[in-house]
């Protein structure tokens, strides 16, 4: 039986079944695609998947038209979003043929509506590292590059994850335990916080396209428990703060900053203080959003992490290759 697309009408099914993958993110929730679409400029496609009556996947598109001009990205570039991309449902004992092929035929269906609906002269696809199969896209015709990122397993003791850290990092963690002052961050702060993480990339001279009141929409919009914002003082002044996101047990270190001048490590007390919140929660992972940088590796591996792989998709000729960079035109 071919496998029909359908369009999301409302938020409450899509949540529904996104719930009861293991594949998904953060990034899938409804709340979070209406709020990147309104602040992309992007019309953002909730495609669903089904075989008969049975949903079997989620492929959220957004698509940004500008004169002639089509493209279509999962995610949508320039507000940090790290995975999109399929995800798929009631795959439950399904042998490893019926798997792959599910896969093929929900990709290759909503490729084709994506083709038909508004015909694309660029296409970008990035997964989570949940989704292992990037061989349909390849066989459409895609490029494919692998990305990686980092994953703490915080099922451990406690005493055995500071063991896995780096020398230093468990220096800094016990000897400045209780230096900083860590409270939630509210609606402002959470500017507060995006605004510092701009200031610190222009001060290195790296782009950074964040609006600071889309993390703050986010911050509202997203269910409770989903959002994990929080500010540092160190003796009474604004240090730092982070914005991570929580789904399905695996936190996601969205967004962070801190002040590298003072005597204290804020950002490993900072870093540390959101793992023991999340294992407090019963968090099963923390993902550190990104091993694709090596300066940023260099730290981010001091945690011990995983190295997970994902997958970078495109397909478009050799003009729209840099449509991320065109898009900021098209906007």
């Amino acid at each position: 039986m071919d496998i029909s697309i359908e369009e999301a009408s409302e938020g409450e099914l899509w949540n529904d079944l996104l719930a009861e993958s293991s594949r998904g993110s953060p990034f899938h929730r409804y709340e979070f695609l209406t709020t990147c679409a309104e602040y992309a400029g992007a019309v953002c496609r909730p495609y669903i998947g089904y075989k008969g009556n049975e949903p079997v996947g989620l492929f959220p598109v957004f698509e940004v038209q500008k004169g002639p001009f089509s493209v279509a990205f999962s995610p949508p570039p320039e507000l940090k979003v790290h995975y999109l991309g399929p995800v798929l449902l009631n795959l439950g004992e399904l042998k490893s043929r019926k798997r792959e092929q599910r896969n093929r035929r929900f990709i290759e269906a909503v490729l084709d509506e994506v083709e038909r609906e508004f015909d694309p002269r660029y296409v970008h696809v990035r997964t989570t590292p949940a989704h292992h199969d990037e061989r349909p896209f390849l066989w459409a015709g895609y490029d494919g590059t692998s990305r990686h990122t980092y994953v703490i397993d915080l099922t451990a003791d406690r005493e055995d994850l500071l063991a896995g850290f780096s020398s230093d990092l468990r220096k800094h963690v016990r000897d400045h335990a209780g230096a900083l002052d860590v409270s939630r961050a509210t609606g402002p702060e959470v500017e507060r916080i995006i605004e510092e993480v701009a200031a610190l990339h222009e001060r290195k001279d790296v782009d950074y396209t964040v609006p600071p009141p889309f993390v703050r929409d986010v911050h509202q919009r997203l269910p409770d428990g989903m959002v994990h914002a929080h500010l540092c003082r160190y003796e009474g002044e604004f240090c730092g703060g982070e914005v991570a996101l929580e789904h399905d047990g695996v936190v996601y270190g969205w967004q962070s900053v801190a002040d590298t001048d003072l005597p204290v490590p804020v950002y490993d007390l900072l870093y540390w203080n959101a793992i023991e919140s999340a294992r407090d929660r019963g968090c099963t992972g923390y993902d550190l959003l990104g091993a694709n940088n090596p300066d940023l590796c260099r730290y981010k591996s001091k945690f011990a992490p995983d190295l997970r792989r994902y997958h970078s998709l495109s397909r478009g000729g050799w003009e729209m290759k840099l449509a991320a960079k065109v898009y900021k035109t098209f906007r």
